[in-house]
């Protein structure tokens, strides 16, 4: 059966900038990192590019923080596959060699001329405004800008790459953990935040505000695509139908000619793997996906609902 391709981030968000000259270099570096990582690294520099865009920042800046994200975690190629790749939980010890990656791929930045304008973003981009990240355990005001974008980014990519999600169908309960994370922790919140009201979390608010419209048109893509699946099942679904009428027909004809008739005619409807053994396995098969399909769908408009009433 054919199955619809779908890309769970929208594709078509960077086609407004040049970003292929622009960053040649800068991915060709990306090719150094494993296939998780860079395909990782992807995802963040296109959840970058459309934050930006909804918060209205210029062109410049948007590319640049673009190319922030794709090279965030370029510090990795220099940890350990086996730490890295582990599928287990890291140890103490191994969670301390990966927080390396980020002093590292500052390192490796400063030492390229032509990378070294992205280095803040390699080091910065696991510090909390609420000062319990790393490396250097900063704070709101000391933490550069393109460094919050890419926080937030960052989280909910990996909380989607965790959770294996191959569809938007309960997406809101991550924005919901991220939410959590923008908020401070009443047992850390400093005294001098008490007495100043500045009570801040680990991520920008604002910015995981921009990441819900994101998710939105993310979850409209896939109904969109989602949409164009079910409209093929149906011409399907109508087309089999037709053979099957076909077939009852050449079933109750007591004259071989008019037998012979129908069947031709449903020689011409089958498509490739398809026949007289199997043709009404397919058509099932594709009942019972448009069944699924038009759930899917209504479930992502419902996911929609959920995103839009929730509050940081």
């Amino acid at each position: 059966m054919f199955e619809e391709k779908f890309d769970f981030y929208s594709p078509v968000n960077l086609k407004s900038y040049n970003l292929d000259q622009t960053m040649r270099y800068q991915l060709s570096t990306l090719e150094r990192l494993d296939r998780f990582t860079r395909r990782h690294s992807e995802n963040v520099a296109n959840l970058c590019c459309r934050i930006c865009e909804y918060m209205h920042c210029n062109q410049s800046f948007t590319v640049y923080c673009t190319i922030c994200g794709y090279l965030h975690d370029v510090g990795k190629m220099f940890i350990p596959p086996e730490i890295l790749n582990k599928p287990d939980k890291l140890t103490p010890e191994e969670y301390e060699v990966i927080k390396t990656h980020t002093t590292l791929g500052y390192e490796m930045c400063m030492k390229d001329p032509q990378l070294r304008p992205y280095a803040v973003a390699a080091l910065d981009h696991h510090e909390a405004l609420d000062g319990t990240g790393y490396p250097h355990g900063l704070k709101k005001k000391d933490i550069p800008y393109e460094a919050q974008i890419i926080r937030v980014a960052d989280e909910y990519d990996a909380l989607v790459t965790k959770r294996q999600y191959k569809t938007h169908v309960n997406i809101s309960e991550t924005l919901k953990e991220l939410i959590n994370d923008a908020r401070p922790d009443p047992k850390f919140v400093a005294l001098d935040q008490l007495a100043t009201k500045e009570k801040d979390g680990k991520v920008n608010g604002v910015i995981l505000k921009k990441l819900f419209k994101v998710v939105i048109d993310d979850t409209l893509y896939e109904i969109s695509c989602t949409m164009d699946y079910v409209e093929y099942l149906k011409q399907q679904i109508k087309r089999l139908e037709l053979i099957s009428s076909y077939d009852e027909k050449a079933n109750k004809s007591d004259k071989q000619k008019k037998k012979d008739y129908y069947h031709e005619g449903m020689r011409l409807l089958f498509q490739k793997g398809e026949g007289f053994e199997n043709y009404a396995q397919i058509l099932d098969e594709y009942r019972n996906a448009l069944v699924i399909r038009e759930d899917t769908i209504d479930k992502l408009y419902e996911e929609i609902k959920i995103i839009k009433k929730l509050r940081i």
